[in-house]
């Protein structure tokens, strides 16, 4: 029996937490897009791109680069998982020590979409201005 589009993308979240890069990279399409908000904390600590294009390249953000500036006690309290048609909305907030040894926690809503059964596009939102508090301030 196949997975629905919401136990795909609940799979997809533990599959993150391994930070293996194989395992992450299994859940989405060739093609898939990671999007989130220009000039967020977390692509801008990376000098990183706000848009991932590509399975290998969001893979190895979730399995490397996370771990970056998100370097301990990460928790994600995951506050909701609704699915219609190809699209699954997860909302959740994350706390974690940052590498600079800030407190992190903020909210955020992610879109995820499917495409046979695989991730093709996320769509990432969170409040822009306290991340950068946290993480610059």
């Amino acid at each position: 029996m196949t997975p629905d589009n919401k136990t795909i993308v609940q799979h997809a979240w533990k599959a993150f937490a391994t930070h293996d890069f194989d395992t992450i990279a299994a859940f989405f399409t060739e093609d898939a897009e990671w999007l989130a908000q220009p000039e967020n904390a977390t692509a801008v600590f990376l000098n990183g791109t706000h848009h991932m294009v590509g399975r290998a390249a969001i893979a190895d953000f979730i399995a490397n680069g996370f771990s970056k500036l998100f370097a301990q006690d990460v928790a994600i309290d995951f506050r909701g998982f609704y699915a219609e048609g190809d699209r699954v909305i997860v909302e959740e907030t994350m706390r974690a020590t940052l590498s600079n040894g800030n407190a992190y926690h903020n909210d955020y809503c992610f879109v995820f979409e499917l495409r046979d059964g695989l991730i093709h596009r996320v769509r990432e939102y969170m409040d822009t201005a306290r991340g950068h508090r946290m993480v610059f301030g």
